[in-house]
């Protein structure tokens, strides 16, 4: 449309220049209009869910926004939270006074460089070695930036990144480099230029390619025949007779200016939308994927089950107390004994219980060291002091709790028998040791939990697999209690521990093929959802991947579609495509039937523009070629303003969703669009030559041949919207009320003759009656003669549909397996570079399997 403007100027067109950069100016206010609302409901409820940092100033501890941070600041950092800004570690938060220790450090860094050096060369020992600098202050997962699927200790002195998340400990640091100027940031810039477009632009831009090589088609069509017609390229001048003008009007028609604005208004619009339903789409493109997923892998806890744990009855090792088991169990959850604050919510309620144990706990304890719970270890960990003994007290998975015992193989047994047994009732068991000074563990017993599902989750389920989804739970539970939680929903009970991913003896075909029949893992760290999607995705599904924690942000940013659910902490927010502020699976099933409907108004509309495009195109270039005539220039531009004027409104129109996965089927769009633009451009021609017949043909008592013509255009056109939507759903009062008042203004522009210009001789002559305007009844035929062209178009339309070769036309295979290349990836998986030293000292290196190592290892 740009070109067209330029090219209207070359000629001196200037009406047709004027209306055209009016086009364009207009399309872009309703665009930018459009989009500014959508964004505007948006960004209220994102406010919600910006990063936020916690930061020290006038010596009181502040929350602020993320984007206020300054070099300088004092940051607080904690176990699940995404690290704000690039900073320094400092000390640890309950021991805020090692900060001078922080200060003595960094100024031996600056004041003496050469003593470093000294070192590094005369010296073999690592000044900086871990023993020598303490304790860790945190644990930040690094995976986004290094890859490193496991978090790195982090000491004072040590330098955290921005965006990364913090899976263990709680510290002050200062900040060293706000958001823009980190590390992270420098590299984002680097390569934001290089960003990958994303699928819905990259169907856009093959759309607007393909249509653009249509249109330079058809002009080189009707240049040469205006050769043979002798016409001239720009002369005469003010005539639509000439190369150029035939061009103009081509450029015009051919190229959509309304195609980008209208499907992103309708993504925005949708936004909005989702935004009402406490689903913020942080990428517009977000929209699009998750209407075309078709696996969705759901976290258990907090997404299917209701996160609200309740401890029943602990089971107790023979010979051991039980008031004692839990008094253990509270000191493992806690950091600070001063106060039984600290203590988890749902040992505090269980202690009611058990007064005796709470007597325990007031003895003056004092905690030593504390280690948060981390998915590697799965325990958690606090070393406390009583009376001058220490006690090591630890809480976490029963088989990493057992692991750390040495039990007779009777305990042992009975309490693996009563870890699958709670297991089997859905329980969630905690196992509970603890360790007297240098003495050998003990091992004191189970509190079994339960994490019931939520009251809509079976129903959701139900409902998301009639929408063509495959449901796959990922849990972190023991396999057990995944199978009795999946029975509970009515999922599949295919469910198998993440260990027959890696060390399972399956590779290639069969590992891929595993993941793809399987309902559900146990047992999963992170790196196995990641991997979990990734074999999905190698298979053609489209893969919607939920979570909550910092370890869940490598896998929401590997999905098609990451949802952060509800309470999710900032690392999963940022790493996700959409947020989602309301709890359940109920609300990402919503989401999904939402972009589908969404999906719906935009292949409608792309259909319905190709049609109108090839409609005009094939019509005008077959009347310039065959009669030498085409429509005027300056009717031409208010026919591509009239198409894109109505059809804005289909961002708000009503719309179905359909009940399995949705995808582009662009071969189906494009032969469907043909038929329709075949179809259109038939109907003009019978208006058309009717008028040679003696009688005039659809002009009645007299009419202008411009006027009916745009009439019939315009109004064809503009019903054609009605046809692509599909007839499931009545359209919205919107996309009506906007159709219905570009059909008026059209219908006052063939009555008045408006740019019809002053009518001419034809060859062959018309029998019609000439005049600048057109006669009322002429008007009602021609409304009569669309509407019927209508009806037999959305005939063809329904019947094309139905045929099943066309309806499954461009429809990719969901499931298909690249089995040479799977296998072959999967025998590399499992190579080795095995390093050793020959006998004069020299590195020789050999390829070795992974297998082979583990076998002479045993």
């Amino acid at each position: 449309m740009e070109f067209a403007a330029i090219l209207a100027a070359g000629l001196r067109d200037w009406v047709d220049f004027g209306v055209i950069i009016g086009i364009l100016m207009l399309n872009a206010t309703v665009g930018w209009y459009q989009e500014k609302q959508a964004a505007d409901v948006v960004a209220s409820l994102k406010g919600d869910i910006a990063m936020k940092a916690l930061v020290v100033r006038d010596g009181l501890e502040r929350e602020i926004k993320a984007r206020e941070i300054v070099p300088g600041d004092i940051i607080i950092v904690e176990e699940g939270e995404v690290i704000p800004a690039e900073a320094r570690l400092i000390c640890a938060y309950d021991n805020p006074a090692a900060f001078a220790e922080y200060q003595n450090m960094m100024q031996r860094q600056n004041d003496l460089p050469s003593e470093k050096e000294s070192n590094s060369q005369g010296s073999d020992e690592d000044p900086d070695s871990d023993d020598q600098r303490g304790i860790p202050l945190v644990a930040a997962d690094q995976s986004s930036i290094t890859g490193e699927s496991l978090a790195v200790d982090k000491y004072m002195g040590d330098t955290i990144y921005y965006t990364t998340g913090c899976k263990r400990g709680k510290a002050f640091a200062v900040v060293i480099a706000s958001a823009k100027m980190s590390f992270v940031g420098r590299t984002a810039s680097m390569v934001q230029e290089a960003k990958d477009q994303g699928h819905f632009n990259a169907v856009m831009n093959a759309i607007g390619t393909t249509l653009l090589v249509l249109v330079v088609a058809w002009i080189l069509i009707a240049w040469i025949g205006g050769f043979f017609r002798h016409l001239s390229i720009a002369t005469p001048e003010n005539s639509s007779e000439n190369l150029l003008h035939y061009a103009l009007i081509l450029f015009i028609i051919g190229v959509p200016v309304g195609l980008p604005v209208v499907t992103t208004a309708t993504l925005a619009v949708g936004a909005a939308y989702l935004a009402k339903q406490k689903a913020i789409v942080q990428k517009l493109t977000a929209i699009e994927s998750l209407a075309g997923v078709d696996i969705l892998c759901s976290d258990k806890t907090g997404t299917l089950t209701a996160n609200r744990l309740s401890i029943r009855e602990p089971y107790v090792v023979e010979g051991q107390d039980v008031n004692w088991m839990m008094a253990v169990a509270a000191l493992a959850s806690s950091h600070n004994l001063k106060s039984l604050d600290p203590i988890d919510k749902v040992t505090v309620l269980t202690l009611k219980r058990y007064p005796k144990a709470r007597q325990i706990l007031q003895k003056g304890w004092k905690t030593e060291k504390f280690t948060p719970f981390d998915p590697v270890s799965k325990r958690i960990t606090s070393v406390c002091s009583c009376e001058g003994v220490m006690y090591t007290c630890v809480k976490g998975a029963p088989k990493a709790v057992l692991a750390l015992t040495d039990s007779s193989p009777e305990t042992t047994e009975l309490f693996k028998q009563k870890s699958a047994e709670f297991a089997r009732r859905g329980f969630r068991s905690l196992g509970v040791a603890v360790q007297k000074d240098d003495e050998p563990w003990t091992l004191l017993g189970m509190l079994p939990m339960f994490d019931p599902p939520r009251e809509d989750t079976a129903q959701t389920i139900a409902e998301a697999q009639q929408l063509g989804l495959n449901v796959k739970m990922l849990t972190g539970d023991a396999i057990a209690i995944a199978k009795e939680t999946c029975r509970m929903l009515s999922l599949g009970t295919r469910v198998y521990n993440s260990e027959r991913l890696i060390s399972g003896g399956l590779s290639g075909v069969m590992q891929h093929d595993l993941v793809e029949r399987a309902d559900g893992f146990a047992e999963v760290f992170p790196e196995h959802k990641y991997q979990v999607v990734e074999m999905l995705q190698q298979r053609g599904h489209l893969t919607a991947m939920t979570g909550d924690g910092v370890n869940d942000a490598p896998s929401l940013k590997k999905a098609d579609c990451g949802i952060a659910v509800e309470g999710a902490s900032a690392a999963a927010q940022t790493a996700a495509d959409i947020v989602f502020l309301e709890p359940g699976l109920s609300t990402i099933v919503e989401a999904i039937k939402v972009a589908r409907q969404i999906f719906q108004r935009m292949k409608a509309y792309v259909q319905y523009r190709i049609a109108l495009c090839l409609h005009l195109e094939i019509y005008l270039v077959t009347s310039m070629v065959i009669i030498n005539e085409t429509i005027d220039s300056r009717l031409v531009v208010f026919l591509a303003l009239f198409a894109d004027l109505a059809t804005v409104a289909v961002a708000y129109d009503n719309a179905h969703y359909d009940v399995r996965p949705v995808e582009w089927q662009l071969p189906k769009v494009w032969f469907i669009s043909v038929v329709l633009g075949i179809l259109l451009a038939l109907g003009t021609w019978v208006v058309r030559g009717s008028m040679f017949v003696p009688n005039g043909g659809i002009i009645e008592n007299f009419g202008s041949v411009q006027s009916v013509l745009f009439l019939e255009v315009a109004l064809t056109e503009n019903w054609l919207i009605f046809v692509t939507r599909g007839g499931k759903s009545w359209p919205s009062w919107q996309l009506v009320g906007a159709i219905f008042g570009v059909d008026v203004i059209a219908t006052l522009f063939c009555l008045f003759g408006w740019l019809s210009g002053t009518p001419v001789v034809d060859n062959p002559a018309d029998q019609a009656v000439q005049s600048r305007g057109t006669s009322i009844v002429t008007v009602v035929v021609i409304w009569a003669y669309s509407i019927g062209v209508t009806i037999v178009i959305a005939i063809v339309y329904f019947v094309l549909n139905k045929i099943s070769w066309i309806d499954n036309l461009g429809r990719q295979t969901r499931s298909r397996a690249d089995t040479q290349m799977e296998n072959i990836i999967g025998h590399l998986s499992k190579l080795a570079i095995e390093h050793e030293k020959d006998i004069v000292g020299n590195d020789m290196y050999h390829i070795t399997t992974r297998a082979a190592e583990e076998d002479e290892g045993e």
